[in-house]
């Protein structure tokens, strides 16, 4: 699969972009850049595939108006786990396994090729950031910049009384441009700077320097470890990297027994109705404890398109929550602790969450909230002999 990894082309005049499964927006973006367009929807890391956006999660500060990735194909080839290759689109006979695909994981093939929507794009953004104290007035005014003309919507909850909102649009020239590629870091200048400019790229890439905030974490973002690092690894490859050799070794966790803490990676992004916002966060802030958090608002372009495993009420303006770090204390949890309170919560609350990282659900609970009527269809259909590990496998037990 590593193979496919070609933009195939750009066509302006439909606004669609042609593309195989394994290639990275990093790569998508600088293509259709070229060409004054944008994918539709561009996840916040270089590193993510088009292919692993679809049959994962992929959202950004876009998804207010044009949903998450998955939203914006309008044809996709698949490898499935016999062999065979099929071409599926919303209305031809492979449409179960187009509107089935998306947060399989795996499980029912490989995308090979896409079709996506894109946008126009301008040369540069003017973001506004505007600070809230509360909650409430916060998720008001998100609601309500989700109505207007802005081209991105998101924010970041830095604390119980401090959260910034982020609204930004194109524009075609700029008094000044920031930049957040080498000595300055973006998510800090959203408490210090009420206006700002960046090129168009700059924007689009504007949380992978820093992977949003989570480079703290190697001390990157430490003024003299930055320069070691330099401008070519400050960036979510070298996180990545930095974070499987960690795994590999138990480095920080021997660190934190050494201390007498014990610890629990709480890696989650999670959606919930607008209406159950607050609830949610307060919860998080009660009992996880994780900051800060980025908040994307996302809401379905299309009521008719249903997209079986990964169910989101049409009409309905969801909160994505991001909270990425390690729980740290002196008590003692059971294995899963608090992505288990997250779950539970999520689910008390109608919500739904991403299965990139830790879960835990019971079948029962997996079943109830992904589509699994729709998915044993799709897997008897498309993978017969079980080659391909089931979802629930795959995502929760870790087979």
């Amino acid at each position: 699969m590593s193979e496919f990894d070609h933009v195939v082309g750009v066509d302006n005049g439909c606004g669609t972009v042609e593309v195989e499964g394994m290639t990275t927006y990093d790569a998508l973006v600088a293509q259709t850049l070229q060409h004054g367009m944008m994918p539709a929807v561009v996840p916040q890391l270089k590193t993510i595939t088009v292919g692993g956006a679809v049959a994962g999660v992929g959202i950004e500060a876009t998804s207010m108006r044009q949903g998450l990735v998955h939203h914006t194909m309008l044809e996709l080839d698949v490898l499935l786990p016999g062999g065979g290759i099929v071409h599926c689109t919303p209305d031809n006979e492979h449409r179960d396994l187009f509107f089935g695909f998306p947060n399989s994981y795996g499980s029912l093939g490989y995308a090979v090729r896409l079709v996506l929507r894109t946008v126009p794009v301008r040369p540069f953004v003017r973001v506004e950031h505007i600070a809230y104290a509360r909650p409430a007035d916060f998720f008001a005014a998100l609601s309500e910049a989700c109505e207007g003309d802005a081209d991105f919507v998101d924010g970041v909850v830095f604390g119980p009384y401090s959260q910034v909102l982020n609204v930004a649009r194109f524009e075609d020239t700029a008094p000044w441009v920031s930049n957040y590629e080498f000595r300055d870091i973006y998510y800090r200048s959203l408490l210090r700077m009420p206006l700002d400019h960046l090129s168009v790229h700059d924007y689009l890439w504007r949380w992978d320097t820093d992977w949003f905030w989570c480079s703290r974490n190697f001390g990157a973002q430490n003024p003299l470890v930055r320069r070691m690092f330099g401008r070519a690894h400050l960036n979510s490859r070298t996180y990545t990297q930095l974070m499987r050799i960690d795994a590999r070794w138990g480095l920080s966790r021997h660190w934190a027994h050494w201390r007498g803490l014990h610890t629990e990676s709480v890696i989650q992004d999670v959606d919930v109705a607008l209406s159950a916002a607050p609830a949610f966060l307060d919860f998080l802030q009660r009992e996880i404890g994780i900051l800060p958090v980025w908040i994307c608002p996302v809401h379905v372009p299309d009521p008719s398109a249903r997209f079986a495993l990964y169910p989101l009420a049409p009409g309905t303006l969801y909160v994505n929550f991001g909270f990425w770090d390690v729980v740290s204390g002196r008590d003692s949890h059971e294995a899963g602790h608090f992505n288990r309170l997250v779950e539970l919560e999520v689910l008390r609350l109608g919500g739904i969450k991403s299965l990139y990282s830790q879960s835990f659900f019971t079948r029962e609970e997996f079943d109830r909230s992904y589509g699994a009527e729709v998915y044993a269809v799709l897997k008897r259909r498309y993978d017969p002999e079980g080659r391909a590990s089931h979802v629930y496998d795959k995502c929760v037990r870790g087979r």
